[in-house]
């Protein structure tokens, strides 16, 4: 069996290794040409599947993408061609909501505002924003759900708002993947006319798809002088994006909110158990066997558990301003692509154990993932 895969998938040799022959490729650049042989596909958000890349394959079985998102997949097509498809949703929900976190503990610090006064509208209340409400849970930050299809889930019994409350918050993250089509379609949600009733104060976070708001019309807002604060990890017509518009990004990055090791391995994790179902074998591996051991693996807290600390905590693990930095020095230079294909390693909350010394002192860090 030929098992071509996407070489930024963490650890894909060490699990597929046992089930075929593996063949690495880059995914932006792949070709009809370069899957003629493959029985089995696994790509990232970067790759389309469609009739276009397969049209010279004749053998492929299985088709799977390391990611949430399906958008950059015609599933009706592999559904024609009989090819099982299978996504790895939720698998970088939990280093979404940290990178949300830490742009928030960032903007905290750089304002001088206290996170405990923000209002946090959650657009989007599946997997990733259900992970950033926990967290935000953790440190009792008020928030409200958005999500007019799980509210109609009578299974599900959050309290929903209007999107049109949720805009009125003093965060707006938003967590909805692209759809064009249907009853509540998320591309340019945020358009300019819903971008002009956001106020001066407030901070709005896209670290789902670009194109759920109107980049254009952003930067048109800004360049009027506009004082929202923004925090982009995605970007329209990624790679080739609005550059004009970074200047104008209290943080910006190369849509690597889920890139944390634990996220995209995750995704591999998913996918081979996947096959291996479709295979009727055992699965025989998993992720803890590949995690390396981070730099620093435990930490012992003796105070109360306060802003200062949590700023402090959160920073060790993942501060978004190194990305941040390295984004505005070299998408100029290297590009977008190439930033994301040479991220440098970030771990997630749970990589680090905290231990608390104080009996009084809050439980927030194990809330928040730390480990035990």
């Amino acid at each position: 069996m030929n098992i071509f895969y996407d070489e930024n998938m963490p650890f894909a040799a060490e699990f597929f290794s046992d089930l075929g022959d593996l063949t690495a490729f880059s995914g932006r650049t792949l070709t009809s040409a370069d899957v003629r042989d493959a029985d089995v596909l696994l790509v990232r958000s970067i790759t389309k599947v469609n009739e276009h890349l397969l049209q010279q394959n004749k053998a492929l079985s299985f088709v799977g993408t390391a990611t949430i998102g399906v958008d950059h997949i015609d599933q009706q097509y592999l559904n024609n061609r009989n090819v099982k498809f299978h996504s790895a949703p939720g698998c970088n929900a939990i280093s979404v909501a940290e990178y949300v976190l830490s742009a928030l503990v960032v903007l905290a610090e750089r304002y001088l505002f206290s996170l405990s006064t923000l209002t946090v509208g959650i657009v989007g209340a599946g997997n990733t924003g259900s992970r950033l409400s926990e967290k935000l849970s953790a440190l009792n930050i008020k928030h409200v759900l958005c999500d007019p299809l799980l509210a109609e889930n009578s299974a599900d019994m959050r309290d929903f708002v209007s999107l049109e409350e949720a805009l009125h918050c003093d965060v707006v993250s938003l967590h909805v993947p692209l759809t064009r089509k249907g009853e509540n379609p998320t591309y340019h949600l945020l358009d300019a006319a819903r971008l002009a009733k956001l106020k001066d104060h407030q901070i709005l976070i896209n670290a789902c798809r670009g194109e759920i708001v109107d980049n254009n019309a952003l930067l048109k807002m800004k360049q009027q002088g506009h004082p929202l604060k923004l925090v982009l990890d995605v970007w329209e017509n990624e790679p080739t994006i609005l550059l004009a518009l970074i200047s104008h990004c209290e943080i910006t990055t190369a849509h690597i909110a889920g890139y944390s090791l634990e996220g995209k391995a995750r995704g591999t994790e998913i996918l081979y158990r996947a096959l291996c179902q479709q295979l009727d074998i055992l699965p025989s591996k998993q992720l803890a066997d590949f995690l390396p051991v981070p730099a620093i693996s435990a930490i012992e807290i003796k105070q109360d558990f306060d802003e200062i600390l949590l700023n402090q905590l959160v920073k060790m693990v993942y501060d978004v301003r190194r990305d941040d930095a390295i984004f505005r020095q070299q998408i100029n230079i290297q590009g977008f692509d190439y930033i994301r294909k040479t991220y440098p390693t970030r771990r997630e909350f749970s990589a680090i154990k905290v231990t608390l010394n104080n009996a009084l002192s809050s439980d927030a860090p194990h809330q928040l993932g730390f480990n035990k």
